[in-house]
Parts: structure tokens; sequence; C-alpha cells
């Protein structure tokens, strides 16, 4: 008996195809439409030229420090390259409804896709935008270029932040948005479960599951640290004799996270639709575990497959 694609294989009298074989299916087009998180640095335009497809979309991180102006900067500079790049706008680096007229008229010109919209932590008592909500609602009241809109979500929650105001934040924002990308959670049940009570709340924005690339485990620590996250954060600082759980003697890998939540990748009770890799600028180990991953699927699934060399000139 056929299965639903037509081909043979289906488990007799079901007209269904095995589990397993469904779950390869939404991993191999998951990983294919994967993308990428990048920091702003010097020299990661060279690395994302060299080691990752056009095919495979980017966010750019903005750090409090340096400002909006290098991720603005690099997201142009790769959307001209032929990249489908988003930059992180954070509410309270955006000082008015000029500067952000500003933004958007660059970002526009530049041809850049799309723009992942966060609150940010430093205290700017001058910015006309106090948290994501309110530059997400000034961008809608302007005539802007961006077809995809991204916010973010924390399946254990925020360090500093209580459970209901995120909650209720959430929901507000979604409003405003098409895409959820989730910070990073070591636990694939935990992340599940978080997207199905946003499914249950009537939330039903498509979700990028925040995974880390491949990283030494003392890079993914200390970055981990530092991003304001809940329990898996403070496990990887406080359980540190239990990192085998999670890491390789060669550095950590997403295989045991991906593993974990393939099976719930485009099912009709949760949102989770396929993966955002925060990549830590590690591209070349990060591009070659994605190809390394959809080598390993089966045959039938090689027909969603992208070579690491397509789109790159």
């Amino acid at each position: 008996m056929a299965d639903e694609s037509g081909r043979g294989g289906a488990v007799v009298g079901t007209g269904r195809r095995p589990r397993a074989r469904r779950s390869d299916d939404a991993l191999a087009q998951a990983l294919t439409d994967a993308s990428y998180e990048i920091l702003p640095f010097k020299g990661t335009e060279e690395q994302v030229l060299e080691h990752v497809p056009t095919s495979v979309r980017l966010t750019v991180t903005a750090t409090e420090a340096k400002g909006l102006e290098p991720t603005i900067e690099l997201a142009a500079r790769l959307a001209a390259r032929g990249y489908r790049t988003a930059p992180h706008l954070v509410a309270r680096l955006v000082e008015d409804g000029t500067h952000l007229d500003a933004i958007v008229g660059r970002l526009a010109e530049a041809g850049v896709e799309g723009v992942f919209v966060v609150g940010g932590d430093a205290d700017r008592p001058t910015s006309t935008y106090p948290d994501a909500l309110a530059l997400l609602e000034a961008l809608e009241a302007r005539d802007h270029p961006f077809t995809r809109i991204g916010i973010g979500g924390y399946p254990e929650g925020h360090g500093h932040i209580p459970a209901e105001a995120i909650e209720r934040a959430l929901g507000d924002k979604a409003r405003h948005a098409n895409l959820l990308i989730s910070q990073l959670c070591f636990a694939p049940a935990t992340t599940v479960r978080w997207a199905r009570s946003l499914h249950e709340r009537g939330i039903e924005l498509p979700i990028r599951v925040g995974v880390p690339g491949p990283v030494s485990r003392q890079k993914l620590v200390r970055i981990s640290a530092g991003l304001g996250l809940g329990q898996s954060a403070r496990f990887l600082r406080k359980q540190q004799s239990m990192l085998w759980r999670f890491f390789l003697p060669g550095g950590y890998s997403p295989d045991r996270l991906v593993s974990g939540l393939a099976p719930a990748i485009g099912r009709s009770d949760n949102g989770i639709k396929g993966f955002h890799f925060f990549t830590f600028n590690e591209l070349a180990k990060t591009e070659a575990w994605r190809q390394a991953r959809l080598a390993e699927l089966p045959p039938a699934t090689a027909s969603v497959r992208h070579r690491p060399s397509e789109g790159i000139q």
C-alpha cells in the first residue's frame, strides 16, 4: 500500500508512514531550512562567505557595548551578498522615532528581509522604546518592508523577569510578529511542553527552537552563564560534574538536543517547525555538523538537502 506521498513502505492497513520515517522527513526539512545566529565581530563576514550557503537564514546579534551599528552594517553587507538576514533590533538601543526611521530606511535599501526584536537589558531612560512590544508597535505603524518579524521565547523562563510577566508579554508581542525563536534549553521535553502550552493559549507562531551549534564546553558555559537563562544555565554553572550528559570528549554536540526534539517537529499540538542554531561564530563547525547530520538521514529525504557549496559565489 502506498503512503501519503504515493511511495511504498507504509504500515499495512493504516495508510500512514511509520513514525520514524515521518520524524526523519521532518528532521531533514528542519535541518535544511535551519537558521544561524551570528555575532558581528571582526572576520564574521568572511567566515559566513566561506562556510555558509545562502540557503541558510542568518540573524545578527547586537551587543549593549557596541550598539546597533555593527549589527545593522553586517546584516546589510550580507544581504548584498545574497543572504536572507535579520538584525537584532534592541528596543532600548533605539533612541526615538527618527532613529528608528533611519534604521528601517537603511535596512530597506539594503534588501534586508526581516528583523528580530528584543527589549534588551541596558538601562536606557532616554530611549522612546522601553521594551520589545513598544518597538514592535512602532514598526507596525510604519511602512516597513520586512516579511519576517521575529521575537524571542523562554522555555525555562528568564533569570531576571517573573514568569507571569514573560507569558503576558509574549502574548502581547505575538500579535505583531510572525516568528518565534526560543532561547537555549537543554531539556527537549521542557521545550516541547512549553511549545504545547503556547499552542493551547492560542499563540500559533511558528517556532524555531534555539540550539547551540558545535562549540567547546568552556565557551558554551561562559556564554550561557551570561544570557539570563533559566535552569539550563544554572545547571551548567553549578552542576559541571554532570557535563558528560551534554558533552562529548571533543566538546559539545547538538545531536542529543536535535534528536530529542525531532519527534515534535511539525506536529499539530505545538508550533515547532525547525531549528535556530546559536553558532557563537563557530560557523565551519556548525555547517559541517549540519551537513553530516543530513547525510545520516535515509535516502528518501535526500531531495530536501542542500550542498554546502550551493549559493556561494
